[in-house]
């Protein structure tokens, strides 16, 4: 296996912030609109992961019940508006179908500094499953920077089972962190790449106190 550092190639794939304007109508025509699903158990630190990513440019509205929230996010990619739609089912099993239905991707994530809730990961995936058999699978754990502070030998440990649990899935692992922003924006410019088949290149990271990305 590999253990060299991380490196992306980003130079062919650009995606920099739309204007949304409802009121022109070949803007609305011209979008394209893509389903993503998040799902994890409570206080895993998705919303900080989800704000990171959303933001809240003007514009950009959702709704939030119990258990289940939405918020579109609309960026250019390659010449071409995408709407990211994006629903997250936090611990509410009942949320999955409508979440789920339609999906390109599933997000399942988990915290990093607690194994109960990676443990949760396969419950979650075969609930999905059931609603969606080909959405793409990625498996995110949060709070790195909280995890890079564990022991080395907790960390080896937790990210063997990360590691095993994502081959299962055959997804790919991306361990992430929203208070500084670590493979947030890269996660979705990953989903965007492999839906549309664009030449943006993932390398495996596999070292040990770095973000891992295995695949």
């Amino acid at each position: 296996m590999s253990s060299s550092p991380v490196t992306v190639a980003t130079s062919t794939i650009a995606m920099p912030c739309c204007t949304n304007n409802s009121n022109n109508k070949d803007s609305i025509e011209d979008l394209v609109a893509l389903k993503i699903s998040l799902l994890c158990d409570y206080h895993i630190g998705k919303t900080s992961f989800f704000t990171k990513y959303v933001g809240k440019e003007k514009g950009e509205e959702g709704f939030s019940i119990i258990g289940l929230n939405h918020m579109d996010k609309t960026l250019c990619v390659s010449g071409a508006r995408i709407s990211y739609n994006i629903w997250e089912v936090e611990g509410d099993v009942s949320h999955i179908p409508v979440a789920c239905k339609d999906s390109v991707a599933m997000l399942f994530m988990f915290d990093l500094t607690s194994r109960c809730t990676l443990n949760s990961v396969i419950s979650w995936y075969q609930q999905a499953r059931k609603w969606n058999q080909t959405a793409i699978p990625v498996l995110i754990g949060t709070k790195f920077d909280d995890f890079a502070q564990l022991p080395l030998d907790v960390q080896w440990t937790i990210a063997l089972q990360a590691r095993a649990y994502a081959k299962a899935l055959n997804a790919t692992l991306f361990f992430s962190s929203a208070a500084y922003n670590i493979n947030v924006n890269k996660i979705f410019k990953f989903i965007t790449a492999k839906i549309f088949n664009l030449p943006w290149t993932l390398e495996r990271n596999l070292t040990i106190g770095e973000p891992i990305i295995d695949y």
